[in-house]
């Protein structure tokens, strides 16, 4: 005789939301109360103690679109977030394309390789300077020794290197775990067939590895890219304080700029809804036509 199934029923309709209400409450207070108030603060001027606030429309929309500042700030956001995103991606596939069979049965080692992964963005910036750093780095000394110009503080092209390596190993490990774990779920038969019919290394990687890893790089590649835009602001921060000269001043760190130190609450207000309006953007263009290359097969 069959068994049959227990499920749990409410006879009012009271407590089931009682046991919502913690949840929602912290939804409310920490997303939806600041996410109404920057909307509501972008169409707004106000003075730097919020009392007084003149309803201005989309006047704030008009001066960002029309600053110069504004839209550099967009270019080096693209070109970080690109760069980011590629190198963190493709050092992490590589790292774990060479560790599928040496951690393939240790699981404490899988388990070690995360864990960078979990360095807080302020201090993985704060690493970065000091080895880098051209007075006392280590290895800005080995290279002014190799005879190499470095200079993050005064270059741009050097302080933006510097910060897409910073951000790019603090990604790593987070890309390396799911790259490994795709890796390992692809069926060794289809590997062995490719072998078999006189498929080398090169082969086996274009044509049955990559195509059975389009999942994870697609979920890998939007992920990348909403922490390039959202989670490196502690790197910047730490780092290069978006100098020298504005070259590594992203988006991010631009409404931090504007909000805290500038004390134009309307602008920052206004920039956090393009800047999430852009990342919603990317994802729809991405679900929209990058999906389609991808095998789920």
């Amino acid at each position: 005789m069959a068994s049959r199934e227990k499920a749990a029923y409410f006879k009012g309709g009271i407590l089931p939301w009682l046991l919502l209400a913690p949840q929602l409450l912290v939804l409310v207070v920490v997303f939806f109360w600041p996410a109404g108030e920057g909307i509501f603060q972008a169409f707004f001027l106000t003075d730097p103690f919020l009392s007084r606030m003149l309803f201005v429309g989309l006047d704030n929309f008009a001066a960002l679109f029309a600053s110069p500042e504004y839209w550099d700030s967009v270019r080096v956001t693209f070109v970080f977030a690109a760069a980011t995103t590629a190198l963190s991606m493709l050092l992490a596939l590589a790292l774990a394309i060479a560790a599928d069979q040496v951690l393939r049965s240790s699981m404490v080692l899988r388990s070690l390789v995360i864990w960078p992964y979990a360095v807080a963005p302020a201090i993985a910036g704060m690493l970065w300077l000091f080895l880098f750093h051209p007075a006392f780095g280590v290895l800005a000394l080995a290279l002014r020794d190799l005879h190499i110009d470095w200079n993050p503080l005064l270059d741009g092209g050097d302080a933006m290197a510097l910060i897409v390596g910073a951000a790019a190993w603090k990604q790593v490990s987070y890309n390396f775990v799911f790259f490994l774990a795709g890796l390992q779920a692809i069926p060794k038969a289809l590997l062995e067939a490719a072998m078999i019919d006189g498929a080398g290394p090169l082969r086996r990687l274009r044509d049955v590895v990559l195509p059975l890893l389009t999942p994870t790089t697609f979920f890998l590649l939007v992920m990348n890219l909403i922490y390039a835009f959202f989670d490196t602001f502690g790197i910047v921060d730490a780092i290069t304080e978006g100098g020298p000269g504005g070259a590594t001043r992203i988006l991010v760190y631009k409404v931090y700029k504007d909000g805290f130190q500038a004390q134009d609450y309307g602008s920052s207000a206004a920039q956090s809804l393009v800047l999430m309006g852009l990342v919603i953007a990317l994802t729809v263009v991405q679900f929209r036509f990058v999906e389609r290359r991808v095998n789920y097969g």
